[in-house]
């Protein structure tokens, strides 16, 4: 068992069967109610290995909501806080979120506002979720087809990374998570992009060691900046195109995986960042062939950019109206608050769309 402190709380990466959560569930929440929550894939997937393994759980409380992105609301957390309600949930209960990020995001955020806060568990099922969306203390829902417009900072008391959930995965899901590990390594580690370039040839690749590096990576960053001032912007490389070509396909009801659109990001961020002479030719070329040929093209149009660089004004990271980006220096390296245009965007996307 392999075990990162982070903020207040312990990720373990390993089998669930070895990990602490016995312990914690029998001694710090041994009288405590306990909610898990699901969606209908990890209802059918994970939910039985989960209660099985642990006999404190044979009475808790099961709440499934849709999965999807598109499920992703404050509509949901009211019926989840509704049906607390009713089950007579008290703050001294716990959360135990089972699912890839949209169930962590949201779980999390149900826990931290139900009663003003009561404590969660983190159980991620998905790559994405394992190695990016339960570790950092972020939680939200999205408003509308804005990503993650409403939540906060709260960490959850422990997170459990079970590498065998990945199982469970195809290989469009495979790359869903891949993505934010590559945006690791561009950011932070040059031999961790290089390490998770061999994945994509063969999944036996992705050993734990890599999730682990790809997980610490993250938690050092956000160890060093909690509430995103500075440091822990980084991790939006690839995010203010992403997040704005997510919410488009959110717009027009036909949604895509989160990796995909931050593979996308990730490539048209890395054009602006050669187009500022930011970061090398070589280097440039080498983060957009592989990009390319390991994630499908998405099917937007030059008539949709207007659509797309509207979205990107509606970042977080943006002040008084200027959009600001996270772009590379080198692959390892990155600056963060950069100022750019929209016609630097739209030269982004169209070189995007031209392969």
């Amino acid at each position: 068992m392999y075990s990162i402190q982070a903020t207040n709380y312990t990720i373990e990466i390993g089998s669930l069967i070895d990990s602490s959560l016995a312990l914690l569930l029998g001694s710090q929440f041994k009288e405590s109610k306990k909610i898990i929550l699901v969606d209908e894939n990890t209802k059918q997937f994970c939910l039985e290995y989960l209660i099985t393994s642990y006999q404190e759980l044979a009475f808790a409380e099961i709440i499934e909501l849709p999965a999807g992105e598109e499920n992703k609301q404050l509509e949901m957390c009211v019926q989840v806080w509704e049906a607390l309600t009713e089950y007579q949930i008290d703050r001294k209960a716990l959360i135990i979120n089972l699912g890839g990020g949209v169930i962590t995001d949201m779980g999390g955020l149900i826990a931290s506002l139900y009663k003003r806060g009561i404590s969660f568990i983190n159980i991620p099922t998905t790559l994405l979720a394992m190695v990016d969306a339960s570790v950092g203390g972020k939680t939200g829902v999205d408003l509308g087809i804005f990503k993650n417009q409403i939540g906060l900072f709260a960490f959850p008391k422990a997170v459990f990374i079970d590498p065998g959930f990945l199982n469970t995965l195809d290989n469009l899901q495979f790359k869903n998570g891949l993505a934010e590990m590559l945006k690791h390594g561009l950011i932070s580690d040059l031999n961790h992009w290089k390490k998770l370039k061999t994945c994509v040839l063969n999944h036996e690749n992705l050993t734990d060691e890599l999730i682990q590096l790809s997980v610490n990576i993250k938690n050092q960053i956000v160890i060093s900046d909690p509430f995103e001032v500075n440091e822990r912007k980084k991790l939006n490389f690839g995010h203010t195109i992403g997040h704005a070509i997510e919410s488009f396909y959110l717009e027009k009801k036909t949604p895509i995986l989160h990796g995909l659109a931050i593979a996308a990001g990730i490539q048209i961020e890395n054009y602006i960042s050669l187009q500022m002479n930011f970061i090398s030719q070589i280097e440039y070329d080498e983060i957009n062939q592989f990009i390319s040929q390991t994630y499908p093209k998405l099917n937007f149009t030059s008539e949709n950019f207007d659509q797309i660089i509207s979205n990107t004004k509606q970042d977080k990271k943006n002040i008084k109206n200027q959009v600001m980006m996270v772009l590379l220096k080198s692959i390892g390296s990155a600056v963060v608050d950069v100022p750019v245009t929209e016609e630097m965007i739209r030269s982004g996307l169209n070189n995007y769309l031209k392969g």
